[in-house]
């Protein structure tokens, strides 16, 4: 995500927006092949490594296997796409100048080393080594940014540099992982423990399969109705909004593993009070992002764009859809609260219910609103979509794990936030927009000050001892 926003500007200089609509698709498939080879062992990692802790053999065992596992599904879906990737592209990407040679071939090896190196990252968070964690996804940004660098240098107005520097920036720390894991736990592939662990790893791999189809899927869903530069104008939008992603996923990594182990030592099954300050904080971040972003993203897109590249100003046409996206990612920090017993209580049977009625909904309404309503149809189905998903996981963990929180800090002042975003913005002129959006983050503090008004009576910035 990181490498994205470093070298968007880099992207801007060198492609149309029509090639950057095919960049997102290739980027896409990425995330796909990353799933199928991850096959959810970066979340059940959380859970079977504090199974498995006191117990070196088993722990070897897991670790061990769950890396073999993941090579072997490598090298056979490599090459089950080799042969069949050029009729799947086709019949995904009718009479679109997108191939499947050589760049989604490229794009394969990526997905393939990035699982592996995303489980391993999983791996370090739960064992809580963040320093391990921090200076290896440093090298995959470093590398991603270098070669990326390299190959536009090389083959500028091509996409062969930013498909082909992800490839060796993910290549090398590939290695790294490969060689750390085996020399660590040893080689070794258990199928009796495979037999086992799968079984809970199937449902949590659909559940990130659907997730694929639901923040990933809708750039493959607008070609059938929209063009390449739509897609590119449209990722444009998602990708300004990554910071959001960054910090809301980083931060709730920085705390989950004590989440877990909070909630696995508890016998009532009930939300306990330490865990609910954690997602307490996290929404009030995520609040703050969403509006700030909503301020200054679309100024900077406009100066940046219109004054330094005035000759690619369809960039520019993502400013519009920013607030509607952004104010999705309040539902989707909600969802993380609501989703935590899934994890936790090992519960993840209804997640492939949940997703795929979320899929529907999501896909439904874009194939029912994109021909009128065109990116704007795409959002629409995107907001109605997470809305939708956060009632599902609350209410389909009704009967088996009891949910204790603050309502109006958890549900209650986002959603505020959103409907009054949502009601306002269409209804102000393009010169005031500026003015609605500072609005925005000021409501936005407003509320959030108040909401913790007991709270800030024990915060001192100075660190000084009360009396």
């Amino acid at each position: 995500m990181a490498s994205a926003l470093i070298l968007f500007p880099l992207y801007v200089y060198h492609l149309s927006v029509d090639a950057y609509g095919a960049l997102s698709i290739y980027l896409v498939f990425i995330t796909l092949v990353q799933i199928l080879i991850t096959f959810s062992f970066d979340t059940s990692v959380y859970v079977h490594y504090h199974e498995f802790k006191n117990d070196s053999g088993r722990l070897a065992d897991f670790v061990s296997s769950a890396f073999a596992f993941m090579l072997l599904s490598g090298v056979i879906v490599a090459l089950i796409l080799s042969v069949a990737g050029e009729m799947i592209f086709r019949i995904a990407l009718p009479d679109q100048n997108i191939s499947f040679f050589p760049y989604g071939l490229a794009s394969v090896g990526t997905g393939v080393f990035l699982a592996v190196f995303k489980v391993h990252s999983s791996l370090l968070q739960t064992r809580e080594k963040p320093e391990t964690f921090l200076w290896s996804n440093v090298l995959v940004l470093s590398l991603i940014v270098v070669f990326t660098l390299i190959g536009m240098r090389l083959r500028p107005h091509s996409l062969a540099g930013p498909v082909y520097g992800r490839l060796l920036g993910a290549f090398f720390p590939f290695l790294w992982v490969l060689w750390r894991i085996f020399n660590e736990f040893g080689l070794r592939l258990n199928f009796h423990w495979l037999r086992e662990s799968l079984s809970f790893n199937i449902y949590a791999f659909v559940y990130q399969l659907q997730q694929w189809f639901i923040n990933q899927f809708d750039r493959v869903v607008m070609l059938v109705y929209l063009t390449l530069a739509d897609v590119g104008v449209y990722d444009v939008a998602l990708k300004c909004l990554l910071p959001i992603e960054l910090l809301m996923n980083s931060l709730q990594s920085a705390f989950y593993p004590r989440v877990v182990s909070q909630l696995m030592g508890k016998t009532d099954q009930r939300g306990v009070e330490d865990v609910n300050r954690y997602y307490h904080g996290l929404i009030a971040v995520v609040m703050l992002l969403v509006t700030g972003s909503i301020l200054a993203f679309p100024i900077a897109i406009k100066v940046f764009v219109l004054k330094l590249f005035s000759n690619k100003a369809a960039y520019a046409e993502a400013v519009q859809y920013i607030p509607y996206i952004a104010v999705i990612y309040l539902f989707k920090v909600i969802r993380m609260y609501f989703a935590i017993p899934y994890n936790t209580l090992k519960y993840t049977r209804p997640l492939p219910v949940i997703y795929l009625m979320v899929v529907v909904v999501k896909i439904g309404l874009m194939i029912l609103l994109m021909e009128k309503m065109q990116i704007y149809g795409a959002v629409a189905a995107s907001l109605v979509s997470a809305a939708a998903e956060l009632y599902l996981m609350k209410r389909f963990m009704k009967d088996r794990f009891v949910y204790r929180y603050n309502i109006f800090k958890v549900v209650v002042a986002p959603i505020m936030l959103l409907l009054m975003i949502v009601a306002i913005e269409p209804l102000i002129p393009s010169a005031w927009k500026w003015v609605a959006h500072a609005f925005y983050l000021i409501v936005c503090i407003a509320l959030l000050l108040w909401t913790y008004r007991n709270e800030l009576k024990f915060v001192n910035p100075f660190g000084e001892k009360r009396e």
